[in-house]
């Protein structure tokens, strides 16, 4: 395919969190690399912030659960997206809703290219009788295999991370006047083979709280998250939750101007990493080999579940599966050795 013959190209990625912010140093990359190039991101409204301040680039929301929903919603969409004078699609996520609209822009003639997210060698991967545990290749380099087919290569190096957005003036003010770095924790997964035990998080949250260094800014979602990290806010006396006093927009500035996030494999890591916020990530039965390790953080960030104990990790891509007795492979993780991590990462250099 000719280069540059696309001017407005569609991204679609609905979801997830996660995988919407990986899109972002790819197509922050693009629109650097081709400034003649203007996208349109096909997301979620929820999603939809995290596009926010990039030049060249617009969000249109998908209502998936109301007006767009179904077949003929997705017929509405389609016709909608047309009078966007779309010259070409980027499809990074390949579900079926994004493949029904394939079948509506055949008609319009319109290149459409959809994400190979390599099936068959996650399968391997997450076989416990593997021949071969490698690397596969990563989410940033499949996004932009899919750019590369509509004709606009673009390397690792030439992806780009976000600058630092505004904070909002309440947690502004809470974290002025003082000197210690703002560390972000994010204790939460969607699914329990990647969250780390809480009463281990605790721990952790302990050493730091007690060391007098550090700013600890908690995040979560969902009204059992914001209870329990409520109450971590009242033991800890360097600890402030921003679980539901935020908006996503939000907290996705208190973000940027982290220090440093520790997270889960999860969401949090990797818009912390959008940023260029040092990211320190915990990995439970899945494993960075699947390609989903935030962006440009070194692999040295990212703690791993011991698989000489546990041999068959990863169990699974999402963290949702695992065999018997796999429930506790987080263990192996010591409290010390995230603590250690952090206070290395953050200490002074000379």
């Amino acid at each position: 395919m000719a280069i540059n013959s696309h001017k407005h190209i569609l991204v679609i990625r609905l979801s997830a969190m996660g995988d919407v912010a990986m899109s972002v140093p790819v197509i922050t990359g693009i629109v650097k690399k081709y400034p003649q190039v203007k996208i349109t991101v096909l997301t979620k409204a929820f999603t939809a912030p995290i596009f926010n301040n990039i030049t060249n680039v617009s969000v249109f929301k998908a209502d998936v659960k109301g007006g767009h929903k179904g077949i003929l919603g997705l017929w509405k969409l389609y016709r909608e997206l047309q009078l966007l004078q779309i010259d070409a699609v980027a499809d990074i996520h390949n579900v079926l809703r994004s493949s029904i609209l394939k079948q509506f822009f055949r008609l319009s003639g319109i290149p459409f290219v959809q994400l190979d997210k390599g099936r068959a060698e996650k399968k391997a991967l997450i076989n416990a009788d593997r021949d071969v545990f490698k690397p596969l290749r990563s989410t940033f380099e499949r996004y932009a295999d899919v750019f590369g087919k509509l004709g606009y290569p673009i390397g690792k190096n030439e992806m780009e991370t976000m600058s630092k957005k505004p904070m909002s003036n309440d947690f502004a003010t809470l974290l002025e006047n003082h000197t210690r770095k703002v560390i972000g924790i994010a204790p939460f997964a969607a699914f329990k083979g990647k969250m780390y035990p809480l009463d281990l998080m605790k721990k952790v949250v302990l050493q730091l709280d007690r060391s007098e260094s550090y700013k600890l800014v908690l995040f979560g979602g969902g009204i059992s998250e914001i209870e329990i990290l409520a109450s971590w806010e009242k033991q800890f006396k360097n600890c402030i939750s921003a679980a539901g006093k935020l908006s996503f927009s939000e907290e996705l500035g208190f973000i940027s101007n982290l220090d440093l996030m520790l997270a889960m494999d999860s969401g949090n890591a990797h818009l912390a990493a959008m940023y260029a916020v040092p990211t320190v990530t915990i990995w439970g039965v899945t494993h960075p080999y699947a390609g989903f390790s935030p962006f440009n953080q070194p692999q040295e960030n990212a703690l791993l579940s011991d698989r000489s104990l546990y041999p068959a990790i990863p169990t699974s891509i999402y963290g949702n599966k695992y065999p018997e007795g796999y429930d506790k492979v987080m263990e192996t993780i010591k409290p010390e050795t995230i603590v250690q991590k952090i206070v290395d990462i953050l200490k002074p250099t000379i």
